[in-house]
């Protein structure tokens, strides 16, 4: 491949990941950009092979056929648990939740901590996006000073991106590493305890003078037996899901997509299914756009991949020990999205032992973090909160390092002693 044309190619990718660091300043979405720079380099890549030998064409057709196997198994996953979260949030029900677990009233010190417990969890079941919208809303509702919302909202972020890594409907970086094959859904669940205690450890960090007490608006939807009967199908399809990888090895794609369905069929059932409120409807409720520039970004890491040039990434691995790399790739998430970071490493070629990958696992999930504008939580949460800016949220980042490099430290710590 002559050198400008791979220049050209590496070109595209830095201009889309620009694309996505600017986006909040040339106000041109994410996802278009990332979606037309992906598929354009593909197309180059398939008019320059076109010109040349029968046999380097059929190895790039294989690489795209390769590619978009990988990407819709990720999306048709994404599909079906964001159509339970879209349904079961619009439905009240996740509000209902929250409301029936808090009090009247409570003091400022224990909602912190309960925040983080909520976030925690239901980042684990549902995507970050949703998870934080949530929260945020319910912070917001408590009229709290400028000071302690930010304290708040910051907490909001590092939970929700600590509740998803161990859990693969949780976080995109964690479901793209477990569908590689490189850790199983049993390892997954033993990160649960070093991002639960950091959590906690960061809302003790927080909690210092907060010592008010807020008063709760409980504001309950009414529950009818549809929702309540699809929120059990939803946890149901996560517990048979983890169960049905480890005794049988099915694919979580394909339990989500039953699960689905299931969810389509109780809806009829129940005489719910109607024509002003049809449940396949609940499909475009999710965040297609959040999809498509998962789209693009993996459409040109496997184009990069194609092209040897992700071969730098092993470098680095080659240099430091798998751990410290880990580590630092962790730190580099806060300024780079998690998401290509990720497909990157994973189509490296890099070899590492189940330990290793569960320390990255953990290392770009929360990583993301330590910077408002490195997840998709930081930057939903900037975008609702009045007066978290980059420069609010970055007072905290040493607190947030801290708390980070504690819950590494204890995954390596775990992962060698029980996978040994």
């Amino acid at each position: 491949m002559p050198a400008i044309l791979q220049f050209t190619l590496i070109a595209l990718a830095v201009l889309a990941l620009l694309g996505v660091i600017l986006e909040d300043i040339i106000h041109v979405n994410k996802a278009k950009v990332t979606l037309f720079l992906g598929t354009l380099s593909w197309v180059i890549l398939f008019i320059y092979h076109s010109q040349g030998s029968a046999e380097h064409s059929d190895l790039v057709t294989l690489g795209f056929a390769e590619n978009i196997a990988e990407i819709a198994s990720l999306w048709l996953f994404l599909v079906s648990a964001m159509t339970f979260v879209a349904y079961l949030n619009k439905k009240g029900l996740i509000e209902n939740v929250i409301y029936l677990l808090l009090p009247q009233k409570i003091t400022e010190r224990r909602l912190l901590f309960l925040t983080a417990i909520f976030c925690f969890v239901f980042s684990s079941l549902a995507d970050n996006i949703t998870a934080t919208l949530v929260s945020v809303t319910l912070i917001l509702s408590l009229r709290l000073d400028t000071k302690k919302t930010i304290r708040f909202a910051t907490l909001v972020v590092f939970a929700v991106n600590s509740g998803g890594v161990a859990l693969i409907t949780g976080d995109v970086t964690t479901l793209m590493i477990f569908l590689a094959g490189k850790v199983g859904i049993i390892d997954l669940l033993m990160l649960s305890l070093p991002a639960f205690t950091t959590v906690i450890l960061l809302a003790t960090l927080l909690c210092r003078g907060m010592g008010n007490s807020v008063e709760i608006n409980n504001q309950r939807a009414e529950v009818r037996g549809v929702d309540i009967a699809i929120g059990i199908i939803f946890l149901l399809t996560i517990l048979l899901t983890i169960v049905g990888n480890v005794l049988f090895a099915i694919p979580p794609v394909l339990t989500f997509l039953m699960g689905m369905s299931i969810m389509f069929l109780v809806a009829r059932f129940f005489n719910e299914d109607i024509e002003e409120d049809p449940i396949l409807e609940y499909i475009r409720n999710i965040e297609f756009e959040t999809l498509l520039f998962f789209l693009g970004i993996l459409l040109l890491v496997g184009m990069l991949k194609e092209i040897s040039v992700l071969d730098s990434l092993v470098q680095m691995y080659q240099i430091l020990p798998p751990y410290i790399a880990n580590f630092i790739m962790g730190v580099l998430s806060s300024a780079i999205d998690n998401v290509p970071l990720t497909a990157a490493l994973l189509k490296a070629g890099i070899v590492m032992s189940p330990a290793e990958w569960l320390g990255l696992t953990y290392a770009v999930g929360v990583g993301g973090s330590l910077l408002v504008i490195g997840s998709a939580a930081g930057i939903v949460a900037m975008s609702k909160v009045q007066g978290l800016t980059f420069g609010s949220y970055a007072r905290y980042s040493l607190v947030l390092l801290f708390v980070y490099s504690v819950g590494y430290l204890m995954v390596m710590y775990l992962s060698q002693i029980m996978l040994s």
